[in-house]
């Protein structure tokens, strides 16, 4: 039935675009303390360049699209910066470079991009160290040069959240990656202010006496003014100067428990974004300065403070627009009962309209496999998905493409030819769709063949060197923008790959 109905849609002529199912589907790969890459900080540049893609390969095999990638774990970096030195996660040593030298941050954007994996540059903003020791940092870190900048809290430093100045740099230095690299997106996760250490103070009192203002504001709301700012104000730089780049947070994963703010969910969680963090995430949906959350919901269905599907529940009905993905702990699977947690929690996500897809915590446990959570993630991506375009960029589709000439043999392959239909085109990249036996004219993702980024030049190509003999393909290519926005279907091909005694291509319409 299902083939004899395309194939009436395709007699009749129907020249309908069916749209792409899509999802996000990512994993983050954490550098602090080297949890997931690379395994060692003193391994060679050849060596985590292997383990790095190494996880992309598992990543892209379970059917991810997406990789979140932490780039700037403790005001140290994965590139060179003219802002902080290098990580000493990378190479051992804070502020020594990779030798031989070469870019990181360059060679992982390419290595994702090659496999049709996202890259979403991942920074905390605040932290500075992972314990009260300085004598580890690098001569030239700004904790020396403007010792005012930074405050000790659970015995950890970073950069106070209330100083202007600090603020500043730290915006700065994220738009100096976001500037100069071909990211996907800039992500932060659940670190604002820090979670909360019993019997123990921030300490910014002196910070709020100069720049807040008692008279009008409490301590609790200048600490939140101050995040607010920090993420209202790289949302606008981003979409100023790198429009094509997302912006997405993945917060804790409840905003206020109902008991302290009715428009909260129906929780008792310990911990609050609004008020531990001082992250008002609602605020800033709202406002539409994100393109994407992924609240952390890190428990599983039956947990009684917090029931994953309450909480999943409450951020679909509360997302304002936002793209909503939910957060998978697979850190914590060995020690849940159900070994059919994560499977049952997907199930629960498709409940829900505005949930748009998933992410995992962390990168390893990709290789773990506790209790087979990687077959649980490959039964449910069998097949590629385009992650969403955001709601909140241009979603005007590029114009379609004109399949115009092919050529090639079963040794050399099959080469198509296509011009897009307007010049200035705002394409960034193509989708060649295949198809054999049934599916023609659906944009979904196991009738992809590949995506490739758009050529400099008037006329683009792709060479398909897997056809086989015999067998009939029809071909298709639609155009992708920055924001994923995808194009009609371009005119089709048929071929018959060679016949009894041919190694030729028949061309059949």
């Amino acid at each position: 039935m299902r083939i004899r109905y395309f194939l009436i849609l395709f007699l009749l002529g129907i020249t309908t675009t069916y749209a792409q199912k899509r999802e996000f589907r990512a994993v983050w790969i954490a550098t602090v303390n080297n949890i997931d890459f690379p395994a060692s900080s003193s391994a060679s540049m050849q060596e985590q360049k292997e383990d790095y893609v190494r996880y992309l390969d598992k990543i892209s095999d379970i059917g991810l699209n997406t990789v979140i990638v932490q780039v700037r774990p403790v005001a140290d970096t994965f590139y060179p910066s003219g802002f902080e030195p290098w990580s000493k996660y990378l190479t051992g040593e804070q502020g020594k470079s990779p030798q031989p030298f070469f870019n990181p941050l360059t060679f992982m954007i390419e290595e994702a991009h090659k496999r049709k994996l996202d890259f979403h540059a991942w920074f905390n903003p605040y932290r500075a160290t992972m314990n009260s020791d300085t004598t580890s940092l690098a001569s030239d870190h700004p904790f020396f040069q403007h010792r005012d900048w930074f405050v000790q809290y659970g015995g950890k430093w970073m950069y106070n959240p209330g100083h202007p100045e600090a603020r500043e740099y730290v915006l700065n230095a994220i738009m100096e990656v976001a500037r100069h690299y071909d990211l996907d997106a800039v992500h932060f996760d659940d670190y604002f202010y820090p979670y909360k250490k019993v019997g123990e103070e921030f300490p910014d009192h002196e910070t709020f006496a100069m720049y807040g203002d008692s008279t009008k504001q409490d301590l609790e709301s200048w600490r939140r003014e101050n995040v607010d700012y920090f993420v209202e104000n790289l949302s606008n730089r981003l979409r100023k100067e790198r429009p094509d780049v997302q912006f997405g947070i993945s917060p804790f994963g409840v905003w206020r428990n109902s008991n302290v703010d009715p428009k909260g969910s129906q929780t008792r969680a310990g911990i609050t974004n609004y008020d531990d963090l001082y992250a008002d995430v609602v605020k800033w949906m709202r406002k539409g300065w994100l393109d994407y959350i992924i609240p952390q919901v890190y428990w599983h269905r039956n947990l009684g403070a917090a029931p994953y599907e309450t909480v999943v529940k409450w951020w679909n009905d509360n997302s304002y627009g936002t793209n909503l993905y939910i957060g998978h702990a697979l850190y914590k699977v060995s020690k849940w009962e159900d070994p059919s947690e994560i499977s049952a929690q997907l199930d629960i996500n498709k409940k829900y309209k505005n949930v748009k897809g998933s992410a995992f915590f962390s990168a390893k446990f990709l290789f773990e496999n506790p209790k087979n959570v990687v077959q649980t993630l490959q039964r449910n991506y069998p097949y590629y998905s385009i992650p969403p375009s955001s709601l909140k960029m241009e979603l005007e589709a590029p114009a379609k493409v004109n399949i115009n000439n092919s050529e090639g043999d079963l040794y050399k392959g099959f080469k198509l030819y296509w011009k897009d239909t307007q010049k200035n085109s705002d394409t960034r990249k193509y989708v060649i769709y295949r198809y054999e036996d049934f599916g023609f004219g659906v944009l979904d993702g196991q009738f992809i063949l590949d995506i490739i980024d758009r050529s400099p030049y008037e006329e683009h190509s792709f060479i398909d060197r897997t056809i086989e003999k015999g067998k009939k393909y029809t071909y298709i290519v639609t155009a992708l923008d920055a924001n994923k926005n995808e194009s009609g279907r371009s005119n089709a091909i048929t071929i018959k790959a060679g016949g009894l005694l041919s190694k030729k291509i028949k061309v059949i319409h």
